[in-house]
Parts: C-alpha cells; sequence; structure tokens
C-alpha cells in the first residue's frame, strides 16, 4: 500500500472508533438515532457534493445509481444493527467482533467475487483473527453465558456480515462504476434519512427524546462517521479491498481500549488481547 493509503486508513480507524463510542453512548436511540444522525450528516456534506459534482462534473449515470440506491439499503440494515448490538452488550466486545468478522469476510469475499489473490500471510491472518474472536466471544460462568451476552454476539457477528457486504459492493461502486466517494456517502446517508422517514413520523416522541438526551452524539457521528468513510472509500479507489477492509480494522484495539477506559467496561485483559490477535490478523491480512 501507498502512503496515501496507509494515512488515509490508520486516521479513518481512530475516527471511526471515536464515532462508535458516541454511538454506543446512544445505543437506546436505535431508529431515531440513526435517522437524526443520517439527515444531519446529509445537510453537512450537501455543499461539498456539490463543489466536487461541479468540479469533477461527475456522471454517475444509472449503473451508479444502482450502486447508490443499493449501499443506502446495506448501510441502514449496518446501521440498525450496530444499534441493536450496542443495545444488548459492551462496546469493547461487540465492536471488536463486528469490525473482526468484517474484514475477513470482506477478503474472503474479494477473492471470490473480485478475483484477488491474498497470500500464505493473508491466510494466516485469517487464522489470527479467528483466534481472537474465539477468545473474545469466550464464556464462563454463569454471568457471562446470560442472554445479554449472547444476544450482543450475535448481533456482534451479524453487524460484521453487514460491514462485509457492503464493503465489497462500494468498494466495486468506487473503482469500477466511478462514483466518487462525497457523493456515494452523502446518497448513502440521504437514502438511509429518506427509508426511515416513515417510521420516525409514527414516533415522534421518540426522536425529541433521542435529540434532547444525545444531541452532542447525533452532530459527532453525523461528522465522523462521513469522515471516517469518505477516508476508506478514497483509499478503496486506488487500492485492494482485500488489503484497505483488514487494514482499517486497527479501531478494533481503538475500540476496546476506549470501551475500557470511557465506559468502564469488564474483563478489559481478556477483550484487550482478543483485539490483539485480531489487530495482529488484520495486518497480516494488509500486507499478504
Amino acid at each position: 500500500m501507498t502512503v496515501t493509503a496507509v494515512t488515509l486508513i490508520l486516521t479513518s480507524a481512530l475516527i471511526h472508533a471515536i464515532w462508535n463510542l458516541m454511538a454506543k453512548r446512544a445505543g437506546g436511540g436505535g431508529a431515531a438515532f440513526v435517522w437524526l444522525f443520517t439527515g444531519c450528516g446529509s445537510a453537512l456534506l450537501w455543499p461539498i457534493a456539490i463543489y466536487v459534482w461541479l468540479n469533477r462534473q461527475a456522471d454517475i449515470g444509472w449503473t451508479g445509481a444502482g450502486f447508490i440506491c443499493g449501499t443506502a439499503v446495506l448501510h441502514l440494515l449496518y446501521f440498525l444493527v450496530l444499534q441493536r448490538g450496542y443495545r444488548s452488550g459492551d462496546l469493547s466486545l461487540v465492536y471488536p467482533l463486528a469490525r473482526g468478522t468484517g474484514p475477513t469476510l470482506s477478503t474472503i469475499l474479494a477473492v471470490m467475487i473480485l478475483g484477488e489473490r491474498p497470500s500464505v500471510a493473508t491466510a494466516f491472518g485469517l487464522v489470527l483473527v479467528v483466534a481472537g474472536v474465539v477468545l473474545l466471544t469466550w464464556r464462563r460462568g454463569p454471568r457471562e453465558s446470560d442472554e445479554k451476552t449472547r444476544s450482543a454476539i450475535k448481533w456482534g457477528l451479524l453487524c460484521g456480515v453487514c460491514i462485509a457486504t457492503y464493503s465489497v459492493w462500494d468498494k466495486y461502486a468506487v473503482s469500477e462504476a466511478g462514483v466518487p466517494p462525497i457523493l456515494l456517502e452523502l446518497f448513502t446517508n440521504l437514502g438511509v434519512c429518506l427509508m426511515l422517514t416513515p417510521h420516525v413520523l409514527s414516533r415522534k416522541d421518540e426522536v425529541r427524546r433521542v435529540w434532547k438526551e444525545h444531541r452532542r452524539e447525533v452532530i459527532g457521528v453525523a461528522i465522523l462517521a462521513p469522515l471516517s468513510y469518505i477516508m476508506i472509500l478514497t483509499a478503496m479507489s486506488f487500492t485492494p479491498l482485500s488489503s484497505v477492509a483488514p487494514a482499517r480494522e486497527i479501531s478494533i484495539l481503538f475500540g476496546a481500549v476506549l470501551g475500557a477506559r470511557f465506559l468502564g467496561e469488564e474483563h478489559t485483559t481478556r477483550r484487550l488481547i482478543a483485539a490483539g490477535l485480531m489487530v495482529s490478523g488484520v495486518v497480516l491480512l494488509a500486507f499478504g
């Protein structure tokens, strides 16, 4: 990978972990929280997107429009599943689990669908990621085997599936269909917001409550989530997905540390070791 790609990916990883900390703090917000931050994000992105559109004279075409609609649906599922996961369990459990399984599946899909050819190092990296997942989800004793923990693991894994799916889809959108990253992110946020509008209109009291209680988190995620993903989409436009998707998951370690430091979550040592294994695995995936 180039220095530019590495810089984009590492900066994005830190920003990504921070906005997930904010999303965890608003974990009870659900669809209302997603609607609010995607709506605010769309409003913030419009001026930049118009400048890019006019400056680059971007011609998305029907193919690009189709990819934009598809990614909006995929990201809607991702945001809703992520919120459900944070409602069920700790940031230091759900976040590493989702981010660790996501690149593993992304790498496999990149090989199967995009024809990319990973090396032996990549295969060993996959083994380390799986080992980290096993350690992260290890349960012993009645306290760790309760229904809430099992639910968090389930939603974390499902979130990883969503990440893998939209990563492959969006990689093709920016590198093959030629959709500018800023436009893809704008219309993704706008699409998610529009799809959730009928749902939230019947729950106006909930929207008002979430805005009143989590206004800072809404604005923070509205700014940081698009910024983080635009950086990744930009890296994807000139770097193989099988390198970008794993490398960005250095955020796993950031997420585990943030959960322990700011949320006082338990099982810190085991989860940090598991996160370290997963980070080592994704580094090998990236170099492989």
